[in-house]
């Protein structure tokens, strides 16, 4: 009898071993479209955040890949500047670009800082840079300075800035020429409509000049001339 009762229980426990065990079903995540749109926009901003950052690196390594480079007209991206106030621009941008390499960079900033009488720190210098910095390649192009002239005559810059000092002593007079210094909205779109002529006008006032010098050029020559064959008569 107890033989009996110890083998049934052996085979309950047995038959109990080999069935299968029962697991809990894994609850069903619902995830709404607003938290999917939050997903990608989050991964965008990452990824256009990451790019930024590695950008920021090659170029910091010197190992940025060239961009794309465009056709920069001066005279017609800067129409508020007469030709003439261009030019001098170019002229000073020159001057102070020693390295003849299309840009001005951190050293020769600082020079041309001294030469107009206000020297900047080092910190100094390298934030003038950075506020018309546009490609942040840690110098200044032509267009880069040009933009200095155009936010001074905007009153974008600060009374104190080195820029603003740059400005205010490199001897171009930018306050009261061109759209950017017109009063109210009517002056602005009346100098707007004058650009055109104006352009034209510069461009034959240059051509004249130029005829001008050719005259005095060949009047020197034949001056030059009589006087030679004069001595050997």
């Amino acid at each position: 009898m107890a033989s009996e009762e110890l083998a049934k229980k052996l085979q309950s426990r047995l038959a109990a071993s080999e069935e299968p065990e029962q697991r809990p079903e894994p609850e069903e995540t619902i995830v709404t479209d607003k938290q999917q749109e939050t997903e990608a926009a989050c991964g965008d901003t990452s990824s256009e955040l990451s790019a930024k950052l590695n950008r920021r690196l090659d170029i910091n390594e010197g190992n940025a890949p060239p961009r794309a480079s465009r056709v920069f007209n001066p005279y017609t991206e800067f129409k508020e500047f007469s030709r003439k106030q261009i030019k001098e621009m170019e002229v000073m941008f020159k001057r102070y670009d020693t390295g003849k390499d299309g840009f001005i960079d951190l050293m020769e900033l600082k020079l041309m800082m001294e030469k107009l009488g206000a020297p900047q720190t080092h910190l100094g210098l390298k934030n003038m840079i950075k506020e018309v910095d546009e490609d942040f390649d840690g110098k200044l192009s032509f267009r880069e300075f040009l933009l200095i002239f155009r936010r001074a005559a905007a009153g974008e810059l600060q009374e104190e800035s080195g820029l603003m000092a740059l400005a205010r002593l490199s001897e171009i007079n930018v306050s009261t020429e061109g759209v950017s210094g017109a009063k109210d909205f009517f002056e602005a779109k009346m100098q707007a409509l004058s650009v055109g002529s104006k352009f034209e006008a510069e461009i034959r006032e240059e051509k004249e000049e130029r005829k001008k010098q050719e005259m005095e050029k060949k009047e020197r020559r034949a001056a030059f001339k009589e006087l030679q064959s004069a001595f050997c008569s």
